[in-house]
């Protein structure tokens, strides 16, 4: 049957996608809005790693064209799905998280995220503020950006401080 090596491809290939899916969430990268080198070299051998554990010995135009479909068919899968099902985007899809609240900074939160003082103090400097107390609201977003909110509606901006990925401060 000619059907049969193509539906490998395609078990592979959803099989290759459920295990990027997952290894995302646990390793945690809420930063792919900015790679960096180190990053985008993980990506690329990720892909090339995985490549043949989705393709096996086919390595055709037809065989690779394959396993691209069923990955972008999974995809939109299962974004109809995480947002039909509340449970299964709870699973899949990171919350926005809050960093700031009235200007009490939540030391636990950022801690966990491994934001720095001097990444939040940059982010709040492009909202135009100086202060913590000067802060209602500050929450990392789920594509990796900060946004601020102040009491004073004069500080309302419309930019986004988008996270780097180095988190190390330079002091010396």
């Amino acid at each position: 049957m000619v059907l049969l090596p193509y539906l490998d491809i395609i078990c592979r290939s959803v099989a290759v996608y459920f295990f990027m899916t997952i290894a995302l969430r646990v390793f945690g990268k809420k930063e792919l809005s900015q790679l960096n080198t180190a990053d985008i070299i993980l990506i690329l051998l990720i892909s090339n790693s995985v490549q043949n554990a989705m393709v096996g010995p086919d390595t055709s135009l037809w065989g690779g064209l394959i396993a691209a479909l069923a990955l972008f068919i999974i995809n939109f899968v299962i974004k109809k799905l995480t947002h039909k099902y509340k449970l299964l985007g709870d699973l899949l899809i990171d919350k926005p998280e809050i960093l700031i609240h009235n200007g009490k900074l939540d030391f636990k939160t950022l801690s966990k995220l491994d934001i720095s003082n001097d990444e939040l103090k940059e982010a709040m400097r492009e909202h135009g503020l100086e202060h913590f107390v000067d802060v209602k609201l500050c929450m990392l977003e789920i594509d990796g950006t900060i946004s601020v909110i102040s009491e004073d509606k004069k500080h309302l901006k419309q930019t986004h401080y988008k996270r780097k990925h180095n988190h190390k401060n330079l002091r010396k």
